[in-house]
C-alpha cells in the first residue's frame, strides 16, 4: 500500500513516517507542500494521503484535495488532518470529496486502524 503523507510540519511528517514504518509493506512518501503533493499523486499513485489543510504556498489541502476527488485519482482515499475542528470545517473538507476528517490532535493509532482497514477492503 502506498501512503502519501502531506504536512508543511516536519515533526507531524516524521509522526507519521514513524507511525507507519514499522510495516514493509507500507511505501511512504512525503511532501511538504500541495504542489509537492499533487506531483507525488501523479507520479506515485498513492492509495491514501493523510493532507494537511493549511498549508503555505499556491494552493492548500482543500485544493490538493479538490483536485484528487475530481481527477483520474479520485479513488485515492483522503484524510484530511486539521487543528481546523468547527463543524463548518469538516462540512467543507466532506463536501469537497475528502473521504475522511481528522483534526488534531488525533491518534496515530487511529491512522494505523484507517489503514489497515482500506487495505482489508481492497
Amino acid at each position: 500500500m502506498k501512503i502519501l503523507i502531506v504536512d508543511d510540519n516536519v515533526q507531524m511528517r516524521n509522526l507519521l513516517r514513524i507511525t507507519f514504518s514499522s510495516n514493509p509493506t507500507y511505501e511512504l512518501f512525503q511532501a511538504q507542500s500541495g504542489i509537492e503533493a499533487l506531483d507525488l499523486v501523479h507520479s506515485e499513485k498513492p492509495d491514501i494521503v493523510f493532507l494537511d489543510i493549511m498549508m503555505p504556498g499556491e494552493i492548500d489541502g482543500l485544493g490538493v484535495c479538490e483536485h484528487i476527488k475530481s481527477s483520474e485519482y479520485k479513488s485515492c482515499f483522503v484524510v484530511l488532518l486539521s487543528a481546523k475542528g468547527q463543524k463548518t470545517d469538516i462540512e467543507r473538507g466532506l463536501a469537497i470529496g475528502a473521504d475522511m476528517y481528522l483534526t488534531k490532535p488525533f491518534s496515530p493509532l487511529a491512522l494505523v486502524e484507517i489503514v489497515e482497514n482500506l487495505s482489508k477492503s481492497e
